[in-house]
C-alpha cells in the first residue's frame, strides 16, 4: 500500500479520516498541557485537577456506544462531520468557563469528541480490504492518536507566544482550536464517501443492540455491558458527598438509580433483538463468537485506556517531579503520544503479518514491562543524575513504554472489523467504550496511590489481560458472510 498514492479515492479516504481523528483528539486532550495555568486563574485543588481528567473520559463511555449505532446506521461520513461541528462549540464553551462548576460540566460534555475514534475505524474498514486492515487502522489511529501529543508541543507555546500568555491566553488558544474543528466538519462532509464506488454499505438488521447467535453469548453481552456503568458509578462516586461534595446524596442516588434503570432498559433491548436465539437456531453461516469481543475489550481496557490516562496526568506529572516549566513539562510528556506517528501502524502491521493472537500477546507483555520501568521515574533523579540526564531518560523510557502501548491498540483494531461486517460501528464503540473504562478506573486508582503504584497496577493488569488473550482469544480465519439488501450472501475475507 503506497499511503503517498494520493490519486487513489482509498488513500485520501485514509487521510482525510485520519486527521479527522488527530483533530478531535487535539481537542480532547487539549486542557492537559495547559491544567497547570488553568489551575492557577481559577485556584483548583489538586482533588479538583483529577477530577476534571476523570470527567474528560467519563462521557465517553456512553458516547461511543451510542455512536457505535449511529455509524452503522447513518454512515460515518455524516457522523464525523457532526461530532466534530458539536465539539468545537463545547470547546469554546470550555474555553469561557468562569468557575469550576462550568469548566467541570463543559469538560465532561467534551468528552463526546473522544466518540469520534468509532466512526473512522468503520470508515477505514469499508475501505480496506482484510490484508492491509491492520496496517490502515493502525495509520488511522495512530496518526490521529498524535492530537494529543500535538497539544502537549504546541498549545502551552501558543498561549504564551501568540495570545499572549497571562490569564486568557489558555482561553484564546483553546476557542482556536474549536474553531478548527468546526471548519474541518464541513471539509470532511465534502471530501469523503462512506464505501468504494458500488459497493454496498452493510447496515444491522436490527439497532438499540448488538445481535449475537448463542445463548452463552447473550449472556456474555450482558455481563460486558456492566463495566460500563460502573465506571459511571464510580465518577459519581467520586463527585459526591463522600469525597468533592459536587454532587449532593440527592442527585448521588438518583444517578445510581438511572444508571441501574438505564441498565436494564439496555438488557431489555439486548433480549428484544435478540430473542430469536432461544426459538430459532442461527445458520452456522451467520454465526461469531462475542468472546472475541470480549476479549479485545479487555484488552483495549488496558492499552487505550491506560493511554488517556497517562496523557492526562503526564505534563503535571513531569512538571511537579522535574520542577520544569509548563511548556517545558508540555514537550516532555509529549513524548508518550509521540510514539502514536509509528507504534500504533507498526501493531496492525505486525498483527497483519504475523497473526493477531500472537502479536497482541507478546505485544501486552512488553506493555507491562514499560510501564513496570515508568514505575521508577522518580523526584530523587534529578539529585542523583542530574535534572537534565534525569529527563533525559525518564523520555527514553517513556517513550519505550507507549510504543508498546499503542502497538497493542494497532494490534486490538487490526481484528475489529474481522469479526462482523455490518456491526463494526457497535464492536467499535463497545471496544472503545472499554478504553475509557480503562481510564476512568485507572485515574480513579492514581486519585488514592502514589504515581509509581498507578503505573505498577497498569501493567499488572495488562498481564492479566495478555493471560486471557492467550488461552481464549481465536484468530480470525476464512470468510465471514454478509447479507445484501436483495438477500443474497455475499462473502468477506478476513485472513
Amino acid at each position: 500500500m503506497d499511503i503517498f498514492d494520493f490519486k487513489s479515492e482509498r488513500v485520501r479516504t485514509l487521510h482525510f479520516t485520519w486527521f479527522a481523528f488527530f483533530i478531535s483528539f487535539y481537542i480532547w486532550f487539549n486542557h492537559a498541557p495547559l491544567m497547570d495555568s488553568i489551575r492557577g486563574v481559577l485556584q483548583l485543588a489538586d482533588q479538583e485537577v483529577k477530577v476534571l481528567l476523570i470527567l474528560n473520559v467519563a462521557l465517553t463511555i456512553p458516547a461511543r456506544i451510542a455512536i457505535g449505532m449511529l455509524v452503522d446506521k447513518f454512515g460515518p461520513r455524516l457522523m464525523y462531520s457532526l461530532l466534530l461541528a458539536i465539539s468545537g462549540v463545547l470547546c469554546l464553551l470550555f474555553a469561557m468557563a468562569q468557575n469550576y462548576q462550568q469548566l467541570a460540566l463543559t469538560r465532561f460534555l467534551l468528552a463526546f469528541v473522544g466518540a469520534g475514534f468509532v466512526i473512522g475505524i468503520r470508515m477505514i474498514g469499508e475501505w480496506f480490504p482484510a490484508k492491509q486492515v491492520g496496517i490502515a487502522e493502525g495509520i488511522y489511529g495512530g496518526w490521529g492518536n498524535f492530537g494529543s501529543a500535538a497539544a502537549a508541543m504546541t498549545l502551552p507555546t501558543l498561549a504564551l507566544h501568540i495570545f499572549g500568555g497571562g490569564e486568557n491566553g489558555w482561553r484564546y488558544v483553546l476557542v482556536s482550536t474549536g474553531f478548527v474543528a468546526m471548519i474541518y466538519s464541513v471539509i470532511y462532509y465534502l471530501s469523503v464517501r462512506d464505501t468504494p464506488k458500488g459497493l454496498t454499505y452493510f447496515k444491522p438488521n436490527k439497532t438499540g443492540a448488538m445481535e449475537v447467535t448463542s445463548s452463552g453469548d447473550f449472556a456474555l453481552y450482558l455481563i460486558m455491558n456492566v463495566p460500563l456503568y460502573l465506571a459511571l458509578a464510580v465518577l459519581t462516586w467520586k463527585l459526591s458527598p463522600t469525597h468533592l461534595a459536587l454532587l449532593n446524596n440527592t442527585w448521588t442516588y438518583t444517578i445510581y438509580a438511572t444508571l441501574g434503570a438505564v441498565y436494564l432498559f439496555q438488557a431489555y433491548h439486548v433480549y428484544r433483538i435478540n430473542k430469536n436465539i432461544f426459538t430459532t437456531k442461527v445458520p452456522k453461516i451467520h454465526h461469531y463468537k462475542f468472546k472475541q469481543v470480549a476479549i479485545l475489550n479487555l484488552a483495549y481496557f488496558c492499552t487505550f485506556g491506560s493511554e488517556l490516562a497517562v496523557i492526562s496526568m503526564l505534563p503535571l506529572f513531569f512538571l511537579d517531579t522535574f520542577a520544569i516549566s509548563q511548556v517545558v513539562a508540555g514537550l516532555v510528556a509529549s513524548s508518550y503520544a509521540f510514539m502514536n506517528l509509528v507504534a500504533r501502524p507498526i501493531g496492525g502491521l505486525v498483527s497483519d503479518k504475523f497473526g493477531r493472537k500472537k502479536s497482541l500477546s507478546i505485544l501486552l507483555c512488553a506493555l507491562a514491562f514499560g510501564y513496570f520501568l515508568m514505575s521508577l521515574i522518580d523526584v530523587s533523579w534529578s539529585d542523583i543524575l542530574g535534572t537534565p540526564f534525569a529527563i533525559a531518560l525518564a523520555v527514553v523510557i517513556t517513550m519505550f513504554c507507549s510504543f508498546f502501548v499503542m502497538a497493542c491498540e494497532g494490534a486490538v483494531f487490526a481484528m475489529v472489523p474481522l469479526i462482523k461486517r455490518r456491526m463494526t460501528g457497535q464492536i467499535a464503540g463497545m471496544t472503545g467504550a472499554y478504553g475509557s473504562v480503562g481510564a476512568v478506573i485507572y485515574l480513579t486508582v492514581l486519585s488514592f496511590v502514589p504515581v509509581h503504584e498507578f503505573f505498577l497496577v497498569i501493567g499488572s493488569s495488562a498481564l492479566l489481560v495478555m493471560i486471557l488473550v492467550m488461552l481464549f482469544l481465536d484468530e480470525p480465519k476464512g470468510q465471514i458472510a454478509e447479507v445484501l439488501p436483495d438477500g443474497t450472501v455475499q462473502m468477506i475475507d478476513v485472513q
